[in-house]
């Protein structure tokens, strides 16, 4: 027996019905969704108490340290190029670079209407700049001063900024590329991508000496959080109200 004649014969379709499969369709996603958005703010919720009972300074001290030469530690692991590939990495999630392309996105939908898309992108960018600006004031937590910073810093370090907005504006993005294509391997393609530039951004973070580790893994998990729970909203109102922000469906 040939896989194609096991898959034919456990597919779900020879023991529901058809009824029952479009419901499940329909709601996986949004149940998938709420299990990450779940998971997520534990995830987050767990660092930061972690953080400020202060029981994350040993991990985040060896991640820094072993990141720097031991004889130097002015001076990160590798090549001279490689710092400067991480400054450069690092560009990409920054405000100036996360806003500029959000207001290029959404100027594109807007002159092929798909005014809902640009408009879950507006709220999902700008209400992850709010929140992370939020939180930074919130948790008040000084930047590292173990290793002498590889570039300025200007804000508080608790969640890392450019981490938690690279996850709500590359996530929100690649969402939104995924869901108009047309195979499965193509939709994973852009989420891929979006989940690689996230970790791409967080990690030249820590090494660069401006962020602890802690502080990248609360912002990746904060703004993962903040992208799913505007997504899940999109699809409510979507599915309550379809005309509440636009004919059509969420891409239009």
């Amino acid at each position: 027996m040939t896989v194609d004649d096991l898959r034919e014969r456990f597919h779900p379709r020879r023991y529901l019905p058809e009824s029952w499969l479009r419901l499940v369709r329909s709601e996986l996603g949004p149940i998938i969704g709420l299990m990450l958005l779940g998971a997520a703010v534990l995830a987050f919720g767990n660092i930061a108490e972690e953080t400020l009972e202060g029981d994350t300074h040993a991990f985040d001290r060896t991640v820094l340290l072993a990141l720097r030469s031991a004889t130097d530690l002015a001076d990160p692991i590798g090549p001279s190029w490689v710092e400067e590939m991480a400054r450069d990495i690092t560009s990409l999630g920054s405000m100036a670079v996360l806003t500029m392309v959000s207001l290029v996105v959404i100027g594109y939908l807007a002159l092929h209407g798909r005014r809902r898309a640009g408009f879950l992108i507006l709220v999902s960018v700008g209400g992850g700049m709010l929140l992370s600006t939020g939180l930074k004031l919130l948790f008040g937590r000084s930047r590292p001063d173990l290793v002498p910073h590889g570039m300025e810093v200007y804000t508080a370090s608790f969640p890392s900024g450019h981490a938690m907005l690279s996850a709500v504006t590359y996530l929100t993005l690649g969402a939104l590329l995924a869901r108009v294509q047309p195979s499965r391997r193509a939709k994973v393609y852009p989420l891929t991508v979006a989940v690689f530039l996230t970790l791409m951004v967080g990690m030249s973070r820590i090494y660069l000496g401006v962020h602890w580790p802690t502080d990248v893994l609360a912002g990746w998990s904060v703004g993962a959080a903040w992208a799913l729970f505007c997504w899940l909203v999109a699809l409510f109102i979507q599915r309550r109200a379809p005309g509440s922000l636009d004919s059509g469906n969420i891409d239009r």
